[in-house]
């Protein structure tokens, strides 16, 4: 029992390694290469494609994840959506029209986020309660190591064949990693009622009448949760600080690149080296803050990866000595595997245990609203202070630092656990 238990936990771990190959190689890389200097598009058309992507995600994942709760599957809707994703991965590869690439992008990002949502729901089932910050933390860990592999096996693509080989190995890294979770994480347990929902699903899924009012049960889960949002205070107040919060910390992720360049005057071979270094520490920061999730709670371990990251916020504001900038970028990493690992325990402490699809999928609209909003927030700073050349760079993430300043506060109303 106990190595099954281990072989589920390690397969679903897996799937997070899995998705970042796709979210390094294709999100973060080498796809706005391709349509930025490969194919001479400005970089509004990938900002739009990365838009409009994230908002059909952050649309249509609470009501997947309401849905999923009604059906008590999981399973199903992971799997979907990430052939969603590799199979408009590969389309990529397959194309040589610009806009055809960007269309395929939509898609392939779009499988890529919901599938996400399911993972994420699948952990509070595989960690059945006990040591979910370290399982999270594992995953999130994982999931770092996945972006180093990620850049190992496909660069020799990229190297003979330029940046348009990227995408069909991406995609086919993606399934395969993936496969551990498919085959040997458990569906949920279900009462009786829900599995004889699940069959009469499974007979009838293609047929209207039986579709329609599962989603309108959904709709409906989720007009009540809108409407009584109240009656769960730590919830509605953690979702909140997330919102603040990943403003920040998904733009980060998204400008860093840009910021090093600009202001430590790095090469692109040194921020190859960046990045790796920086992944290491996001694993070992996921590692041990999911240890010190469980023991100090999520909530207050929550609250010191956002100290950290407000420190760290702040030393790059002010930085001007170019090699510091190599002690940022690991402090980032910890923070960037901290903050994933310990929300995600925190949505589990905080959610009632059958909603746990539902919450999920508001989380992840939380953070892909974030995903839109704080790049346009880091854009419209950088053209306001634009006269004043590099400094406004500085000033961008000085704001990113108020925001981070601002989710500290509002955790506050958040309690240690739920009731």
């Amino acid at each position: 029992m106990l190595k099954n238990r281990k072989l589920i936990i390690s397969s679903w771990a897996m799937y997070d390694f899995a998705n970042t190959i796709f979210s390094m190689n294709v999100i973060s890389l080498y796809f706005a290469l391709w349509v930025t200097v490969d194919m001479h598009g400005p970089d509004i058309y990938y900002s739009i494609a990365m838009a409009t992507s994230m908002l059909m995600s952050a649309l249509t994942a609470p009501i997947l994840g309401a849905i999923s709760d009604r059906a008590g599957r999981r399973k199903p809707f992971l799997i979907s959506f990430t052939l969603l994703s590799c199979v408009f991965t590969i389309a990529i590869g397959l194309t040589h029209n610009l806009l055809t690439g960007l269309i395929c992008f939509v898609f392939a990002n779009y499988g890529f986020q919901i599938g996400d949502t399911f993972y994420n729901s699948l952990l509070p089932h595989v960690s059945e309660g006990k040591n979910t910050g370290r399982i999270s933390g594992f995953g999130t860990g994982l999931g770092y190591l996945g972006t180093i592999a990620g850049l190992l096996l496909v660069s020799p693509f990229v190297l003979k064949f330029g940046r348009h080989a990227a995408f069909i190995p991406t995609a086919c890294y993606f399934f395969i990693f993936a496969l551990p979770c498919f085959i040997f994480v458990p569906e949920i347990k279900q009462p009786n009622t829900l599995q004889k929902l699940k069959h009469n699903i499974a007979k009838t899924i293609f047929h209207t009448a039986t579709v329609l009012p599962i989603i309108k049960s959904a709709l409906k889960q989720i007009r009540d949760t809108f409407i009584n949002i109240k009656k769960y205070k730590a919830l509605f107040y953690f979702l909140i600080t997330a919102f603040i919060a990943l403003n920040a910390i998904n733009t980060v992720y998204i400008f860093m690149s840009i910021y090093i360049k600009k202001i430590g005057g790095f090469s692109d071979q040194h921020m190859i080296v960046f990045y790796i270094i920086s992944s290491i520490f996001a694993i070992a920061g996921a590692f041990s803050i999911g240890f010190l999730t469980d023991i100090l709670g999520p909530k207050r371990t929550f609250r010191y990866v956002l100290l950290l990251w407000c420190v760290n916020a702040l030393f790059a504001t002010f930085n001007h000595y170019a090699p510091l900038f190599w002690l940022i970028g690991p402090l980032a990493g910890i923070c960037l595997g901290g903050t994933w690992t310990s929300a995600r325990a925190l949505v589990v402490a905080l959610a009632p245990k059958e909603m746990i699809g539902e919450v999920f999928g508001f989380y992840g609209f939380v953070g892909k609203t974030a995903a839109i909003v704080g790049p346009m927030i880091w854009g419209v700073t950088v053209w306001i202070f634009g006269p004043l050349g590099l400094t406004k760079y500085r000033i961008a993430v000085f704001v990113l630092f108020l925001f981070l300043l601002l989710s500290l506060v509002v955790l506050k109303k958040v309690p240690e656990r739920s009731k």
